[in-house]
């Protein structure tokens, strides 16, 4: 299952993309994250439950301001970099 956290408003779309089905709920993305943007959360992946990487609650009406400092405009952030199995990703298209 394929999660975009964060929203499209009048400047743009910002959103963290996070694939369950390639996380492999490692922590790496969540322990590199500097803005504590991230957590870890059991889903209903594949008729069971999996431990898979989330934006928290806290950040996700926020992530435009959250990710800034990371400049998620070149998907070269810690997060995405500290996934070994490719499952975040970034959009970042002001307008």
């Amino acid at each position: 299952m394929i999660t975009h956290y964060g929203y499209i408003d009048g400047s743009g779309e910002y959103f963290i993309v996070i694939d369950s089905d390639k996380c492999s709920g490692c922590q790496k993305c969540v322990q590199q994250c500097p803005q504590q943007a991230l957590e870890m959360v059991t889903e209903f992946v594949d008729l069971e439950d999996k431990n898979v990487a989330a934006v928290s609650e806290l950040h996700r009406k926020k992530i435009r301001y959250t990710c800034a400092p990371c400049k998620p405009q070149d998907n070269q952030t810690p997060c995405v970099l500290a996934c070994e199995e490719k499952a975040i990703s970034c959009v970042w298209k002001p307008l």
